[in-house]
């Protein structure tokens, strides 16, 4: 019996820790995703799973313009690391996901250098076939540590 009380404690954490962490991103304006975790934290890192072109009502924002939505994801990215008690200075590895041919990656990376302000981390640059939102051009994550 003890173990089954250990278990179902466990259960209850966890599932608070995963309610109010999304309603703490909800509340930065981020939006509802069904069944998705925006990051996870472990000790002084924080995995952030791709961030999308999205609004705060779940709108496509810049369709057809890579650069817009780059920003679009790089600003959703700068609210999900600080919901969480990093800061931009500590993303340490970025990854950017672009379809599209060269004119569609440049547009994008343009973007990211200027929202680090030249002082992109270590980042890789894809070009991909598609991402997973009908008109969706770009998606970035990132590993984020606190020294």
């Amino acid at each position: 019996m003890a173990c089954r009380r250990c278990w179902r404690l466990t259960f209850h954490r966890v599932q608070l820790a995963t309610h109010s962490v999304n309603e703490a991103e909800l509340a930065a304006g981020l939006p509802t995703t069904a069944q998705y975790r925006y990051a996870q934290r472990v000790g002084p890192q924080l995995f952030v799973a791709g961030q999308v072109p999205h609004d705060a009502t779940g709108r496509l924002v810049g369709a057809g313009d890579p650069y817009v939505q780059a920003s679009r994801c790089l600003a959703n990215l700068g609210t999900v690391v600080a919901v969480h008690g990093f800061s931009i200075t500590d993303i340490r590895q970025l990854v950017v996901y672009v379809v599209g041919e060269q004119p569609h990656l440049s547009m994008a990376w343009k973007a990211v250098a200027e929202f680090f302000g030249g002082q992109v981390p270590p980042a890789t640059l894809l070009g991909v076939a598609r991402l997973g939102y009908s008109e969706q051009l770009v998606e970035v994550d990132a590993t984020v540590l606190k020294a």
